[in-house]
């Protein structure tokens, strides 16, 4: 089965501007994206989507694929949609691993592809999990200082998204309570069945999906469903580049990491 995993990547974003050419522990954002991929056992092809010449640039530099999409696309769904198209194969299996999740473990995403190719018959599936205290308090303290953080999903009994929230969802009156009601921060990586891109690009865009401005959010209002994988984390500690906040925490995990 023919996997191909894209990193869609722009410059200009709204929280933070350039964030894929970002310096973190010696190395830019999405080179560290990048060589996460080529770790995961389970994949065939791997490039990065871009509109952006100084990101294509600095791929090249350092030895990855690049497909240059157009500037219209509106999400990262919608670049890989588009450079699906591009490519010299058209895959069975659709990895869009985000270009901010340097830190994610290679062996989530490899769930992640055997769940689509063993798992009960999926189009749509993504990774998620479990909070500990620490990561709970990070959310938090993000909403408290208002800044826009990682994700959390409530899903349902059979594993299958009921809500995605830039929130911290559900609503805990204490820490206590993570020990019955777990809170799942979202990773961003996302496993799709080729077709459903195409319909993805079809639909219009809801008024959850505008709201909240998370892409996955369409194929809810859509009713399509979105199966969720929970994965372990192995004592490894997680954590997205979302603002430049995040730049520090990073660090601390990448030197913690390495020893």
């Amino acid at each position: 089965m023919h996997v191909t995993i894209i990193i869609p990547a722009r410059y200009e974003s709204s929280r933070y501007p350039g964030k894929p050419l970002a310096m973190v522990g010696g190395k830019i954002a999405i080179q560290w994206t990048y060589e996460v991929a080529c770790r995961v056992r389970s994949a065939t092809d791997i490039y990065v989507a871009t509109d952006d010449e100084r990101i294509r640039t600095a791929v090249k530099a350092f030895g990855g694929k690049v497909l240059m999409t157009s500037g219209a696309c509106k999400n990262g769904t919608e670049r890989v949609a588009e450079a699906v198209t591009a490519c010299p194969s058209i895959p069975d299996i659709v990895v869009n691993l985000q270009g901010d999740s340097l830190l994610i473990p290679y062996w989530f995403i490899d769930e992640l592809i055997n769940f689509m190719k063993t798992g009960p018959f999926a189009e749509v599936a993504t990774p998620v999990l479990k909070c500990d205290v620490e990561s709970y308090r990070r959310f938090l303290n993000d909403r408290r200082n208002g800044r826009v953080g990682a994700t959390t999903v409530v899903s349902d009994s059979r594993k299958k998204a009921l809500y995605f929230s830039k929130e911290i969802i559900p609503f805990l009156s204490c820490e206590d309570l993570l020990l019955t009601v777990p809170v799942f921060h979202h990773v961003g990586v996302y496993a799709y069945r080729t077709p459903v891109l195409k319909d993805y690009c079809k639909w219009t865009v809801g008024p959850l999906e505008k709201a909240e401005q998370l892409e996955q959010l369409r194929f809810l209002e859509h009713g399509q469903n979105v199966h969720t994988v929970e994965v372990d984390s192995r004592g490894f500690d997680f954590w997205e580049l979302n603002n430049p906040e995040d730049l520090a925490i990073i660090e601390s995990i990448i030197k913690k990491q390495n020893g």
